[in-house]
C-alpha cells in the first residue's frame, strides 16, 4: 500500500497526464516550481490543502477526486 502523499501524487500525475498536460507547463499554471511538481507527483512532499486546490482548480475537478480512499493508503 502506498503512503497518502505517494496516493495522491500518483492520481496528481494521472489527472495530468489524462488532461495532456506537460509537467512543466503544468507547474507553471499551478505557480509551482517544476521540481517541486515532480516531488509532489512522487509523493516525497506532503502538500498544503491551498496546494490542493490550485492544483484542482487547474485539473478542472474537485479537490475530492484527487484524494485516494482511506482504505486505499497506509496510514
Amino acid at each position: 500500500m502506498q503512503s497518502l502523499s505517494e496516493s495522491l501524487g500518483t492520481r496528481i500525475r494521472a489527472m495530468r497526464k489524462l488532461k495532456k498536460f506537460s509537467q512543466d507547463g503544468f507547474a507553471l499554471q499551478c505557480g509551482l516550481d517544476r521540481s517541486y511538481m515532480g516531488r509532489i507527483e512522487r509523493g516525497e512532499v506532503n502538500i498544503t490543502v491551498e496546494k490542493l486546490y490550485r492544483i484542482s482548480k487547474e485539473l478542472e475537478c474537485e479537490p475530492v477526486e484527487l484524494l485516494p480512499k482511506i482504505n486505499d493508503i497506509a496510514i
